[in-house]
């Protein structure tokens, strides 16, 4: 019978394999699934960032892949769930989910790219710190902030309602040359520019 794993060899870049192997989770899931979600569009550029965070008394995994083509913004997503009680799968134990979500270029609204320096004074050129979040938008959730408004009166005790503001912010990755390696800092402040240079064709 044949396979119907997808040929992931012919598709992705070495680069983009062995960084999702690298992150070690799940790696044959992960690459499947950005293989499936990509087709037959050829990487421009990529990001692997993965993350595990403590909860109470679990460890939950959790890896995002950024992929970049000539049109389009690849994110897909995989991370540890626990099912619910009543779930048909509870008696299978922890699982894993995996989505991705393609979005046009010409849909993301913008790249922030925030370089956190320590001991400023001392900075060197061509450094940019050794911890950068890179935040991208395109429309798909906004945070809004809400403070009660003021007249600037410390007396006042008037409603002026609320004032606030909305921000994109679809997704942002923070990463650490000293905690997730000098070779994923360095990947992701290539691909923010890589990202950046292509939605401002």
């Amino acid at each position: 019978m044949a396979s119907t794993r997808p040929h992931t060899e012919a598709v992705l870049p070495a680069a983009l394999i062995a960084d999702i192997e690298q992150a070690g989770y799940f790696p044959e899931l992960v690459t499947d699934v950005v293989t499936t979600a990509l087709g037959d569009d050829p990487v421009d550029a990529h990001l692997v960032h993965a993350e595990t965070t403590l909860d109470t008394e679990t460890v939950r995994r959790h890896i995002t892949v950024l992929v970049l083509t000539a049109g389009r913004l690849l994110i897909a997503h995989a991370d540890d769930h626990a099912p619910s009680p009543d779930s048909p799968t509870e008696h299978l134990g922890p699982i894993a989910t995996a989505t991705s979500e393609t979005v046009p270029l010409s849909a993301v609204r913008g790249v922030m790219l925030t370089h956190v320096v320590p001991a400023p004074e001392e900075y060197r050129a061509g450094s940019l710190g050794r911890e950068i979040t890179v935040t991208i938008g395109w429309g798909t959730v906004s945070r809004v902030d809400l403070l009660p408004a003021t007249c600037g009166d410390p007396q006042c005790e008037a409603d002026h309602g609320y004032e606030g503001t909305i921000t994109a912010d679809d997704i942002a990755l923070r990463v650490s040359a000293d905690a997730d390696g000098q070779s994923v800092f360095d990947r992701a402040r290539e691909f923010a520019t890589a990202l950046s240079g292509a939605i401002g064709r």
